[in-house]
């Protein structure tokens, strides 16, 4: 059975954080679309086991909670490197919220243990926070190689690659890490045919 995925892919390859999200969840998360509808093929949906796809949308949920955290420490860890420091100004410039959205999630963020911040002060991150932020950006570059060594463009792999890094498995990006590299060796990836930058091999 061949299924037409046209409707759900993006109409170039400028998308949106937002509609990489959707289509992660119809492709990846236990919704499969039905066919495209022909006069000799009756009307069909597959449906998973309700256990099955009841706790594939209970991850999505728990992504979606750490998704912000893992967003602010990353931020954080980058305006502390480049910068020194990680000031709430900087942050709503750079997500494109306000300060008081800033001030809440910092807030919320300190509740939980992963940053430290007095009034009027800069931002730091705990250790608990450090940690969050290595593995975020661990998972955001094993994502984008494999984007780019399939030819994705650089700036949309970037872009692609901040969406699915909060919603990929372990074992899906233990199987990018290794393509990625198996790629790398052989000079056989898509990158080449399209001129795009090839990344170095996984360590």
């Amino acid at each position: 059975m061949f299924f037409d995925f046209s409707d759900y892919l993006p109409d170039h390859y400028n998308v949106v954080k937002a509609k990489n999200l959707t289509l992660l969840r119809r492709s990846v998360y236990g919704i499969v679309p039905s066919p495209r509808l022909s006069k000799r093929s009756p009307a069909m949906t597959e449906l998973q086991d309700a256990d099955q796809q009841a706790a594939q949308f209970q991850r999505i949920r728990d992504a979606h909670r750490l998704e912000v955290a893992e967003d602010y420490v990353e931020m954080i860890a980058d305006l502390i490197e480049a910068q020194g420091e990680a000031r709430a100004v900087d942050l709503a410039s750079r997500f494109g919220v306000t300060n008081a959205t800033v001030n809440n999630t910092i807030a919320r963020l300190q509740r939980e243990g992963l940053v430290h911040s007095r009034p009027y002060r800069s931002i730091f991150l705990t250790e608990e926070g450090w940690s969050m932020a290595r593995a975020s950006r661990e998972r955001h570059v094993i994502v984008r190689d494999f984007l780019l060594a399939i030819g994705v463009r650089r700036s949309v792999a970037e872009a692609d690659a901040e969406g699915v890094e909060h919603h990929v498995s372990a074992e899906t990006l233990a199987a990018f890490k290794r393509l990625t590299r198996e790629l790398a060796r052989t000079g056989g990836s898509a990158a080449a045919d399209r001129g795009a930058p090839r990344p170095a091999a996984a360590e």
